[in-house]
């Protein structure tokens, strides 16, 4: 990260921060970003489900962060006490329990739409979905334990839509769910609970 101050963060903004990953500090890589947004001295804790969020009243800054192989993802934002929303980077790489995996976890009308498609569609397919919903999930704070195939998405030209969400995250038409370009074999989304927002994503090296 330089020291160069940050982009404004209006209201109605999300920001996703980009960044290699050679594993190691977790969360803690992007300290120096969050305490950028958030000046003061705030407290994170973790919910029953171990997602990262600050305590009143500096809870108005919602953020997560993501992983996959060589790349990293940060996506903050501001909203009402409570606010939440949720990342999720996937790099392609082969997956060859990918229908499999479906079949178990995804909604019924998900798996069956993966089976009619051949190996290299099906791939970008289920990671669109993937990272949908995991989204969705960590925005929620229930993480996979909440279920996957609770979280139904039907694709418009290859973007996930929210179709039906079950239980106390639904419904669906309360999210929004946004796919996040990161370039070549990288797929992500970002998503919260509200109306759309300007979605920003900036590139650094931390």
């Amino acid at each position: 990260m330089t020291s160069e101050p940050l982009p404004h963060l209006a209201d109605d903004d999300i920001h996703v921060w980009h960044t290699p990953w050679a594993g190691g500090a977790g969360e803690d890589r992007f300290a120096a970003l969050l305490a950028a947004y958030q000046p003061a001295a705030a407290k994170i804790v973790r919910g029953p489900h171990g997602k990262p969020h600050f305590v009143p009243p500096h809870d108005t800054l919602g953020f997560s962060w993501s992983h996959s192989a060589d790349t990293a993802v940060l996506a903050v934002g501001r909203g009402p006490s409570g606010f939440e929303l949720g990342v999720d980077v996937e790099k392609r790489r082969p997956r060859g329990r990918a229908l499999e995996l479906a079949r178990r976890f995804f909604a019924p009308d998900e798996a069956a739409m993966l089976e009619t498609l051949d190996d290299a569609e099906r791939l970008s397919i289920f990671l669109t979905l993937w990272t949908a919903k995991e989204a969705v999930l960590k925005a929620h704070g229930g993480g996979l334990s909440y279920g996957l195939h609770r979280v139904a998405f039907h694709l418009d030209a290859g973007r996930a839509v929210a179709g039906h969400f079950d239980g106390e995250i639904g419904p669906a038409g309360a999210w929004t769910v946004m796919p996040l370009e990161l370039g070549e074999d990288r797929f992500g989304a970002v998503a919260w609970r509200g109306p759309s927002r300007t979605l920003r994503v900036f590139t650094s090296s931390l």
